[in-house]
């Protein structure tokens, strides 16, 4: 074939991760990222069929072919750090979205509450152990989703041994720890030039949302605004250890209880 008519895609000028993409937030917001076409966007699905679906779907509907999946169990450390050993160079932006809400209490096969597992552990997990490649990409940024439905958590009960399970509470809780962790975790990034926010993303009509009894009146595009404008917004000193709602800044008052932050923060660590 002659040299003119090589197709050769150049070294993407951003990598961006996101979990959770076959979910309808978690797509809007990969599909948001595509747009750039230089940006290779990551799918970190549990779903192999539903992952090359939205792959495909993502790449005709923004012409990027710089779209690929990564098949992970985010309940399960294991598969994270396998996942941490593919990655090959820089990872510029980590978008932690992924979250389970089953409506009976569940557990991962190393036996640890599956909403806790999926919403929490691997939110910390992801972050911990890509932090090599997040720094080679520094500054570089990650997102934690959380919810302003939040609350309910209990420091002595994480995983509902002695409480009743119920999956709406769990959930809250999960979103309550994901906006405590980012502070925890944006204290400790600070020197490596990786920040970490937290932010509520809308309210989308979504299976996560249906499964928790709710609606939702935003669409999934909508539901993606306040992430991807907090991954593409150019200030001259990056917010870190913050917690948005529909595009501004808002006090959280989980992450500032201090003395919670860091036991929350140390009882996470035992599950590694």
């Amino acid at each position: 074939m002659p040299a003119s008519r090589l197709h050769v895609l150049e070294k993407p000028a951003r990598v961006a991760m996101v979990t959770g993409a076959t979910g309808a937030i978690g797509r809007a917001i990969a599909e948001g990222l595509a747009a750039d076409h230089d940006t290779e966007v990551v799918l970190v699905c549990r779903d192999e069929k539903k992952a090359k679906r939205v792959k495909s779907e993502i790449s005709r509907r923004t012409g990027n072919q710089r779209v690929r999946s990564e098949i992970v169990d985010l309940g399960r450390r294991s598969e994270i750090v396998e996942l941490a050993r593919r990655l090959q160079g820089p990872l510029h932006v980590l978008v932690n979205n992924a979250a389970a809400t089953p409506r009976r209490r569940e557990e991962t096969p190393e036996h640890i509450e599956r909403q806790l597992a999926t919403n929490v552990l691997g939110y910390l997990w992801m972050v911990e152990e890509l932090q090599a490649a997040l720094e080679r990409a520094a500054p570089a940024q990650v997102v934690n989703v959380a919810s302003y439905w939040a609350g309910d958590l209990d420091l002595d009960d994480l995983e509902f041994r002695r409480r009743a399970y119920d999956n709406n509470t769990a959930y809250r809780q999960s979103k309550q720890c994901n906006r405590m962790l980012s502070v925890a975790l944006a204290e400790r990034l600070s020197g490596a030039r990786i920040y970490v926010n937290a932010c509520h993303p809308g309210d989308v009509n979504s299976a996560l949302s249906n499964s928790l009894g709710f609606g939702g009146s935003d669409t999934p595009e909508q539901g993606a605004e306040t992430p991807l404008w907090l991954i593409n917004r150019r200030t001259a000193e990056p917010p870190s250890g913050k917690y948005f709602e529909h595009k501004r800044e808002v006090r959280c008052r989980f992450g500032a209880d201090r003395q919670a932050v860091e036991r929350l923060y140390e009882e996470c660590a035992r599950y590694r």
